[in-house]
């Protein structure tokens, strides 16, 4: 399990107290930063949807006349300013995501990706992942994406029962969704991943259970498992403060969520983060670069990144934020190169915080050697090692520190043969 922020903020404040009391060591140089300061991934935003889900609150919009070409424009242009600003020389993946990026053209993504590679080294066998829904994700469409050069697609299939599809605002039938995984598939062998959603309002264990299991018996080998978060602002929020529909049950989340990784464990696979599994060794590349805070450029409206800007003479990692808009974003782009709207240099603490509350979303948990990558004087043995809450959580078997690392409770830290 993930643990709380603040609670890894007050460790590593203790920790680095301690280390500031001891005597000065000579490391051999001024501390360098984390690996991959030239290698990052990269994040594509495309802003529009048919509909806005009930459920969501993400930065897109319904399409009006929107002049795709100035966007693809747009989108190539900051793609190519942020892998300069960046020194970014070798982009590890790259994922289009949304809204639904299904909805723009394959040339779109194609231009992309000619930008990137112009700019950086994007390896051939690099991921490159296509958020699809199924109702803008025909069989010759998602060839076509092919063809652009995605190798990947993630699915927002969210349920297989048409009442929920309905309740959450989708635009596509559960037969829709069975038809469009299986034509990804036949395109796209042992890389579709399709994401399930759990805790919906008046949702049963039972026959959420069974849409998993049914799920299993024609998905690839990737599941997100996701649970419903109110959020303010949604019709979804709306309906259940009005009383129109019922609050979601936590326990009862808890327990699909509890039995759903059984579920999946027994099908063979990995649970290598809190939401998502694998067999076949079908991680998300892209998503393990987030998860391990590794470097990762945000291009499009909202789109959000973390990468020291060395190609502009920067030394620290900054946190940024795209601005949200679309026709802002792109006369900005147009205007400097990127619609950059906020930029937040991220302090050693911050960053420290970031590698706790991420790694320990994963089944490697931190281990030494990644710490020390970011922080090489402070071990984890000085920040966990005599903390008393840490002591507590591990009582409770909700947290394990070895030798090799630190993991939370829904995962457990790899062992040496």
């Amino acid at each position: 399990m993930a643990l709380p922020r603040s609670q890894a903020r007050g460790w590593v404040k203790a920790a680095k107290m301690a280390q500031r009391r001891r005597p000065a060591e000579d490391t051999g140089g001024p501390q360098s930063p984390a690996p991959g300061s030239q290698r990052a991934a990269l994040y594509v935003h495309w802003p529009y949807c048919e509909k806005r889900c009930s459920y969501c609150n993400f930065n897109k919009y319904i399409p009006r006349g929107v002049d795709e070409a100035a966007l693809r424009r747009c989108l190539v242009i900051e793609a190519q300013t942020l892998l300069r600003l960046s020194g970014v020389r070798r982009v590890e993946s790259v994922f289009f995501g949304g809204g639904t990026p299904s909805l723009a053209s394959p040339h779109t993504v194609a231009a992309v990706l000619e930008a990137v590679a112009q700019a950086a080294h994007l390896p051939a066998d690099s991921e490159v992942t296509l958020e699809a829904n199924p109702t803008s994700a025909s069989g010759s469409r998602l060839a076509a994406f092919g063809a652009a050069g995605v190798n990947r697609l993630s699915i927002g299939l969210q349920s297989l029962d048409d009442t929920e599809l309905q309740l959450l605002g989708r635009t596509h039938s559960a037969r829709d969704a069975l038809q469009t995984l299986a034509e990804a598939q036949r395109l796209f062998p042992g890389r579709v991943s399709v994401d399930l959603m759990l805790g919906l309002p008046a949702q049963q264990v039972g026959p959420w259970l069974r849409q998993l299991q049914g799920l299993l018996r024609c998905c690839d080998d990737h599941v997100s498992l996701y649970q419903l978060s109110l959020e303010r602002g949604t019709t979804l929020f709306t309906q259940v403060q009005q009383g129109a529909l019922p609050a979601p049950d936590p326990e009862l989340a808890a327990e699909m969520y509890q039995e759903g990784r059984a579920v999946l464990r027994e099908a063979g696979f990995r649970q290598y983060e809190v939401s998502n599994f694998a067999r076949n060794g079908a991680l998300s590349t892209h998503n393990w670069t987030y998860w391990q805070c590794g470097q990762y450029l945000g291009v499009g409206p909202g789109a959000h990144g973390r990468f020291i800007p060395q190609g502009a003479g920067g030394h620290t990692r900054e946190a940024r934020i795209q601005t949200l808009e679309p026709d802002s974003w792109m006369k900005e782009v147009m205007l400097f190169g990127h619609g950059t709207r906020r930029r937040v240099p991220l302090s050693e603490l911050e960053l420290l915080e970031e590698v706790l509350a991420m790694g320990l979303r994963t089944d490697v948990g931190i281990t030494h050697q990644h710490w020390q990558q970011f922080e090489p004087q402070l071990t984890l043995w000085d920040l966990f090692g005599a903390s008393k809450e840490v002591k507590e959580l591990q009582e409770q078997g909700l947290l394990l520190l070895d030798h090799r690392c630190v993991v939370g409770a829904v995962v457990r830290c790899p062992r040496e043969p």
